[in-house]
């Protein structure tokens, strides 16, 4: 098995621990501060922020999937090997939902006890799921489909491809966000083509499945 991963992509090994260490750490601050953040935004009024933001529904964007599917992307495949992606993620989400509930409880004074649960099952799904995307920047088949399936789930976010109710955009900020993503996850040009063509199917079935998520 590790013979056959390796063909996709192979793993960074020279890198020191004091340099793991500190990347982590930036992970964890990362993620605790854009929590604090986005409560900070989401229990504000829209009223004390510019009129460009309340234009850009900054409130929403951040309370959507979206930006968190990318950010773990960019955590994911500019770690140097799988397993550290899978830690560093699962750092991000576990110090980011501290920030948010920490915020909730002793800013706010309520703490949903019943949705944060939800959310640390989730952070800890995304350390497996970190794992397997470490790989969307390989090499072969295999990494062209996770490359298609990410960017299918941003655009499945961004753009609604339902033929039955027309399309139209979700968020604006939510195109921008699949924008970077292909580009992020971009590759040889005709390999490049085909990710972002499986990706389009890709983002009609999930549509089609979930689609109270997009």
């Amino acid at each position: 098995m590790k013979s056959f991963l390796e063909k996709i992509r192979t793993p960074e090994k020279e890198v020191s621990f004091k340099k793991q260490v500190i990347v982590s750490i930036g992970v964890i601050l990362l993620g605790f501060a854009l929590g604090v953040l986005q409560k900070w935004i989401d229990g504000s009024p829209s009223n004390i922020f510019p009129l460009w933001m309340q234009q850009l529904d900054i409130r929403n964007y951040f309370g959507r999937l979206a930006i968190w599917i990318l950010l773990a992307t960019v955590i994911s495949i500019y770690s140097k090997s799988p397993v550290r992606a899978s830690i560093n993620t699962f750092l991000f989400f576990i110090s980011m939902l501290a920030g948010y509930y920490l915020y909730c409880n002793y800013v706010l004074g309520f703490l949903p006890k019943t949705y944060m649960m939800i959310w640390i099952a989730i952070s800890f799904a995304t350390f497996f799921m970190a794992y397997i995307c470490w790989y969307a920047k390989g090499e072969g088949i295999i990494a062209i489909f996770l490359s298609s399936m990410i960017m299918g789930v941003l655009l499945a976010q961004a753009i609604n491809l339902d033929f039955r109710y027309g399309f139209f955009v979700y968020h604006f900020l939510e195109v921008l966000t699949w924008i970077i993503g292909v580009i992020l996850l971009r590759r040889k040009p005709k390999e490049y083509a085909i990710a972002i063509g499986l990706s389009v199917v890709i983002a009609f079935v999930y549509q089609l499945v979930m689609p109270y998520w997009g």
